[in-house]
């Protein structure tokens, strides 16, 4: 029968890769899934295939959509500034301005689209409802109602040839707990990019992301490969 196709969504970043190295481990064969979305830079698609080509994924999309018509996030409106902080601390607790509105519905369901026409029911995200930035489409019950929506939307959901998983294997892990599941699979995390605002292509250490993911190494007694100096 061969190894079980899985779609797996793919930026680039920590999360993404880490899950890509989990699915790898359980058997399944990758079809690597990224969007050139309209955000503010592809730094983080160039990672992407970097991390798709080490792992060996059978395939390697990257799909063009182009969410900066409608703005209203400092990812994909230039009117809206990144924030910048000083510490993690100063992270605010409600929904920040870098949240793209809806964009892990339109993730998920380009990568049911592609499992459907695989014959795959398995799709993997890297969503994350601990160290993150209070995204509501990173929580459980978001990934339950759409695993439950995915059953009625597709030929083969209604004909009973797939009944889609939304495999979350980071969904109640810290930053630093995901960090050490990553590097016990041997994942180089100097090969990913997870910034939201780079400088000539290397991250700022100062938005949200930079300051999640620099915490998780720092709790690991490490220094995060993406903030190291120049040789």
């Amino acid at each position: 029968m061969g190894e079980p196709k899985a779609v797996v969504l793919l930026s680039g970043g920590l999360d993404s890769t880490t899950v890509l190295a989990i699915a790898r481990t359980e058997g399944f064969e990758l079809y690597a899934l990224s969007f050139r979305y309209g955000q503010r830079h592809t730094v983080e698609l160039e990672a992407a295939a970097r991390v798709a080509a080490v792992y060996g994924a059978r395939r390697h999309v990257i799909a063009d959509i182009d969410l900066r018509t409608f703005g209203g996030s400092a990812l994909t409106d230039d009117a809206i500034a990144v924030p910048h902080h000083g510490s993690v601390d100063e992270l605010a607790s409600d929904i920040p301005v870098t949240y793209v509105p809806a964009r892990n519905t339109i993730f998920l369901s380009f990568a049911l689209a592609w499992a459907e026409t695989l014959g795959a029911s398995d799709v993997f995200i890297g969503v994350n409802a601990m160290d993150y930035s209070g995204y509501p489409d990173c929580r459980p019950e978001y990934i339950e109602a759409y695993e439950r929506m995915a059953d009625l939307a597709t030929r083969a959901g209604v004909e009973g040839t797939q009944r889609l998983k939304i495999h979350t294997p980071l969904i109640a892990l810290t930053k630093a707990q995901t960090i050490q599941r990553g590097l016990d699979l041997g994942v180089d995390y100097a090969l990913t990019h997870s910034c939201y605002d780079p400088v000539d292509g290397r991250a700022c250490g100062t938005c949200d992301s930079c300051l999640l993911r620099a915490r998780g190494f720092a709790e690991l007694g490490q220094t995060d490969p993406a903030l190291a100096p120049v040789n």
